[in-house]
């Protein structure tokens, strides 16, 4: 059987779409290949964006501000002495980019002005480390990305 050009742009045309319906099946079906959404409502997400960067301006207008930093015992926040170690309410959010499954959420509680969260708490990569507090009733965020080792 002999096969001319047109019948073989068909075949050709018809392995490749092959190949790449194979691909996508398999991305698809498999869970190893996770692609879920950085946040799970994005659009409720979105419509706060602009109270978020007013958060995120009154922290960088703060004279003194807490730090958050990576060391051997784990990520540890520091706020000034300045501000009053009970009037500091919020919630640090240790998000990982990579996988969702290992996200997690501490409160603050101060002891001498600091928070650590634990080294054992981290695996090695990127973190993206979300501070939402208030302090007298005004509120505040700060974001940092840490890379642990």
């Amino acid at each position: 059987m002999k096969i001319n050009w047109g019948t073989g742009i068909v075949i050709a045309f018809a392995l490749f779409m092959s190949f790449i319906l194979y691909f996508v099946f398999e991305v698809q079906s498999n869970s190893k290949y996770d692609n879920d959404l950085v946040v799970e409502e994005y659009y409720k997400h979105d419509s706060h964006f602009q109270e978020e960067m007013a958060r995120i301006q009154n922290a960088h207008d703060l004279q003194h501000k807490p730090s958050i930093k990576l060391e051997h015992d784990g990520v540890k926040v520091t706020f000034p002495v300045a501000f009053e170690s009970d009037k500091v309410k919020g919630n640090v959010l240790l998000y990982r980019p990579s996988n969702k499954k290992f996200d997690f959420d501490t409160q603050i509680a101060l002891t001498n002005s600091s928070l650590i969260i634990p080294q054992k708490k981290l695996i090695k990569g990127r973190w993206d480390v979300n501070m939402e507090w208030q302090y007298e009733g005004k509120k505040y965020l700060t974001k940092e990305v840490i890379y642990v080792n």
